[in-house]
Order: C-alpha cells, then sequence, then structure tokens
C-alpha cells in the first residue's frame, strides 16, 4: 500500500471527511483491521483565503508547494489536495516536487465520463466556477460546463464561505442551492458536480433529479485505488 499525502485544511471541516471516507475504503476493500497509510499537512485556510481573496496565487502556490515537499520528505509516495479551489496552482505544486499529485479533476471528468454524460453544471467557490483552471480541465475531455447565473455564484460562494467552511449547514440555503442546480438542470446539464470539498455536507443526492458528483467522495476514492495500486 501506498502512502497518501494529503495536504488539507481549506477547510478542516472537508478534510474530515477525507480522512474518513479514505480510511472506511481502505477497511472495506482490504476488510480486517486495515486502514490506510496516510500523512496530513493542515494549512491554516486564514491565511489561504486572505491570499486567494487578494489574488496573490504565487504565495498561495508557495505554501502549497511547501507543504507538498514536507509530505514527500516525510514518505509520501503521492500527494492529493483536499480542495478544488487550491488546484488553480496545482501545477506549481507539481513542479516542486518529485512524486505524482493526483488531479481532483481528472477524476470527477473520468467518472462524469464513464457514466455517459456530456454536459455537467458546476457548483463551487467562485474561482472555481468562474475561472478556467477548473472548467478547461473538464472541457479538454469533452465535457460541456455550465455554471450559475451572477446572483447565483454570488449565493453558491456566500454559503461556502460563510457557513460550510465554518461547520454551519443551514436549511435555507440547502433550498437556494437546490432552486440553483434546477436551473441548472434546465438548462442542459444531465449531472451536477459539486465542485467545492464543502458543498457536500449540505447537498445530497436526493437534492436532485440527476446524478451528483461529489468530489469529495471521489477524490478520496481515487486516491485508495492509487494506493493499492488498481
Amino acid at each position: 500500500m501506498k502512502t497518501i499525502g494529503l495536504i488539507g485544511g481549506m477547510s478542516w471541516e472537508s478534510s474530515l471527511d477525507y480522512y474518513r471516507i479514505i480510511n472506511e475504503e481502505v477497511k472495506n476493500r482490504l476488510g480486517g483491521l486495515h486502514s490506510a497509510k496516510c500523512i496530513l499537512h493542515s494549512v491554516d485556510f486564514h491565511e489561504i483565503e486572505l491570499y486567494q481573496r487578494r489574488g496573490q496565487w504565487e504565495k498561495a502556490a508557495q505554501i502549497m508547494t511547501e507543504a507538498g515537499q514536507g509530505l514527500e520528505l516525510a514518505g509520501a509516495d503521492f500527494i492529493i489536495i483536499c480542495t478544488n479551489t487550491m488546484h488553480k496552482v496545482a501545477d506549481q505544486v507539481q513542479k516542486g516536487i518529485n512524486i505524482p499529485l493526483l488531479h481532483i479533476a481528472d477524476l470527477t471528468a473520468d467518472k462524469v465520463l464513464s457514466d455517459g454524460i456530456e454536459t455537467v453544471g458546476l457548483l463551487g467557490t467562485k474561482y472555481t466556477m468562474e475561472q478556467d483552471f477548473y472548467k478547461s480541465r473538464l472541457e479538454d475531455k469533452g465535457i460541456k460546463v455550465l455554471i450559475p447565473n451572477d446572483l447565483d455564484r454570488i449565493t453558491v460562494n456566500t454559503v461556502i464561505f460563510e457557513e460550510l467552511c465554518l461547520g454551519d449547514i443551514v436549511n435555507e440555503s440547502r433550498g437556494k442551492y437546490k432552486k440553483i442546480i434546477q436551473e441548472l438542470i434546465e438548462e442542459g446539464a444531465e449531472g451536477i458536480i459539486l465542485g467545492c470539498t464543502e458543498v457536500g455536507m449540505l447537498i445530497k443526492q436526493e437534492d436532485s433529479t440527476v446524478p451528483l458528483y461529489d468530489t469529495t467522495i471521489l477524490h478520496a476514492i481515487g486516491a485508495v485505488e492509487y494506493a493499492l495500486g488498481r
């Protein structure tokens, strides 16, 4: 079994889900008392979020790269970044380490395509929805990506940073997300990517009439498959 290096803390709420899912998946696959071999570097999200808001992505990339280098030195065989948004700097992190980085968008795209879906709606932070670093990764694989309108993007982003990253689950916000999801479906979305690792805390499959792709689950399971050589 390979050792998984996790760069987490963005937020720690979803990093907790990563750790749980990874260990549950290893136990389910190997049985007995098996658990995952993993190393976690948890950053201070306040610092990262500040650099995001200021557009100082190079400073954020430096923090992430140093975290990746530390995990490599500690014995990790590969790295996962436990957040969608910070995959904006995934290429910089990969250049700074000598072990593989499993990209969350690639694993998500593989699942979407295996289900025969060509058009998806994307929910995530404003950076993930509006910038190309994530969408282009999906589009390069032939997936059409729809995003909410301007006001709905503000709603999605606000709920993430002001509620979910703080561990607050608000029923009113679930209703808003369900309405946004339905609008994306009406525009042609055959599936919805929960492109923020916290969104799965709020939205479940029963909240949508089309398949949901929870990137936290897909990324964590993909890490286990890689660790087990499958």
